[in-house]
């Protein structure tokens, strides 16, 4: 392709480590190239307010890759296809404004736009190619639950922090003879959860995959306690559901989110155990702790990846596509291939099987 590209990134959803270092990639890259790169501060409300587009060189973006956060800002509430406006009578109304995004980006000259975000904010970076913007998506989830690709930013590092949790509260599980229980995130998919859990030594794992018996998960625990292990970790995730039920949620929050909020069932968990088993439990949720921070040197390493491949694909015009990582080589998947599709942890897992054969209790 010619030379003097005119590129935007931005971030969409939650943040994630390993954000910043992507950025730096993309802006590297692309300056190695004689392209322009401009960051669209807080996911597409940049197109919608363009004061919020700001010039990235290379003087603004080095050694930014350690940082957690992002320096764009993100949201997971801006979707312009359905975003919420209030109108002259104060209401909140629901309008797509999409058109004007396509405007400003048309205007502005851009001649691409390196969308990084989870499922949703890919959903909104496809139809905005469906409208004429060329686009480059790249994978952002701490839940590793993005289809197509083996493994998303974010996740490694999220899973060192809900280990290092786990490994801190053994030590006050042990102290009181209680059972701690630990919701980590995972809507759909419980790899944090399975991932942390067996590093941690935990004693019970529930996740998305395997719906739970709850006399199991009880029945476990006091096994133990017969021989001799007064205590007990159970580290569920979020979406993680008992039989015959189904992930339990706090309501669809603020006005535009791209989608429901998941909460309760760490406490629900840690209810049953203590009036099934009379032990003193205690529930505990990890939330936000897990996506904030410096990114580990495997997340910072594949997002340093990820931007570079991105303005390959770019070079290629590989528009409508998504970088994947599928070893040893990072891929474009065609959007349409990537949305709507969940990667759940198959049940022959030898991560699954390992658990099992450890003694972990996953619920069922």
């Amino acid at each position: 392709m010619a030379r003097g590209l005119k590129i935007a990134v931005n971030m969409g959803g939650g943040d994630a480590p390993g954000l910043n270092a992507v950025t730096e990639a993309v802006v590297l890259a692309a300056y190695n190239r004689g392209w322009d790169v401009y960051g669209i501060k807080n996911s597409y409300q940049g197109l919608l307010d363009t004061e919020e587009i700001v010039h990235l060189t290379p003087e603004k973006v080095w050694h930014i890759a350690s940082l957690g956060g992002t320096i764009l800002g993100t949201t997971n509430k801006g979707n312009p296809f359905k975003m919420p406006i209030t109108n002259m009578a104060g209401e909140t109304e629901i309008r797509d404004v999409s058109d004007k995004v396509v405007e400003n980006f048309k205007r502005l000259r851009f001649d691409c736009l390196v969308a990084v975000g989870g499922d949703g904010s890919l959903k909104i970076a496809h139809d905005f190619y469906r409208k004429g913007i060329p686009v480059i998506g790249v994978p952002k989830t701490i839940d590793n639950d993005l289809a197509a690709t083996v493994i998303t930013f974010g996740f490694d590092t999220a899973v060192g922090i809900a280990t290092e949790a786990i490994d801190r509260l053994h030590s006050t599980a042990r102290s009181h003879d209680r059972v701690m229980v630990v919701e980590v995130m995972g809507r759909h998919a419980g790899w944090i959860a399975l991932n942390s859990g067996i590093s941690g030594a935990a004693d019970v794992i529930l996740i998305p995959e395997i719906p739970f018996d709850m006399n199991k998960v009880c029945d476990h625990i006091m096994e133990g306690e017969l021989q001799g292990q007064r205590y007990a970790i159970v580290v569920v995730a979020e979406g993680a559901a008992p039989a015959g039920g189904r992930a339990m949620d706090k309501g669809a929050g603020e006005v535009g989110r791209q989608d429901v909020l998941l909460g309760g069932i760490g406490e629900y968990v840690a209810r049953e155990i203590a009036k099934s088993t009379g032990k003193d439990t205690r529930s505990l949720v990890l939330g936000h702790l897990q996506r904030g921070g410096s990114p580990t040197t495997f997340d910072r390493l594949l997002s340093l990846r990820f931007g570079a491949a991105a303005v390959r694909f770019i070079a290629e015009g590989k528009f409508g596509t998504m970088v994947a990582l599928d070893p040893p080589l990072l891929k474009a998947v065609p959007l349409e291939q990537v949305i709507g599709g969940i990667k759940r942890i198959p049940m022959d897992s030898d991560t699954i099987q390992t658990a099992r054969d450890i003694g972990i209790c996953l619920g069922d």
